[in-house]
């Protein structure tokens, strides 16, 4: 399959899915595409060539992780938590033949190796985000997250507890939102709160 008809067929997957399942909102669905898909495949030119592996946190129906993997060819580790979510990208990896795995638990308590990547979309505040992804980030990783219009109260609060430095992508498909490209990445010399 191609990388478009293996996006349709999660596409078609995660339509048939949410009707019982309930893994995006009602009114996503009928924009699944723009609001999930499209949003998700913005990360990937972001992505270095070099990358062999990544860690999607909250991974949810998929995005962005499994519409990365799909997409890049670059193995995506899968972390939910949620049963029925991951019953779903179980599925969804056998039907698109994406290179993933999924473990299912919260990323604290996995014993998942850092990777190079860490992506996360809508799990929550950048601080929050940063102290479950730091552990399993690679020396040297990069971590992709989705943010909404808030973004910069986020970025000045997790400032006060890490050093970084941060890059800006404007979203293509929310107003206001970006993708921040977050590297060199360590607790600030007074240590994370």
């Amino acid at each position: 399959m191609t990388v478009a008809e293996r996006l349709n067929a999660l596409h078609g997957l995660l339509t048939n899915w949410n009707a019982f399942k309930g893994l995006v909102s009602r009114q996503d669905i009928h924009d699944l595409w723009a609001r999930h898909v499209e949003d998700s495949l913005q990360a990937a030119p972001l992505i270095d060539p070099s990358v062999g592996r990544a860690i999607d946190i909250g991974s949810g129906a998929g995005f962005p992780g499994l519409v990365i993997a799909i997409a890049t060819g670059v193995h995506v580790d899968l972390i939910e938590a949620n049963k029925h979510k991951v019953a779903f990208l179980r599925e969804a990896i056998r039907v698109t033949a994406a290179p993933a795995r999924v473990w299912p638990d919260r990323v604290e308590l996995c014993k998942v190796p850092p990777a190079q990547l860490i992506t996360a979309r809508g799990v929550t505040a950048l601080p929050a985000l940063l102290d479950a992804a730091f552990p399993v980030l690679a020396p040297g990783g990069v971590c992709l997250f989705h943010k909404g219009a808030g973004f910069e109260a986020e970025v000045v609060a997790a400032r006060l507890r890490w050093d970084m430095r941060v890059e800006r992508f404007p979203s293509r498909t929310g107003e206001g939102a970006v993708i921040l490209r977050l590297s060199e990445i360590q607790p600030t010399r007074h240590g994370r709160a």
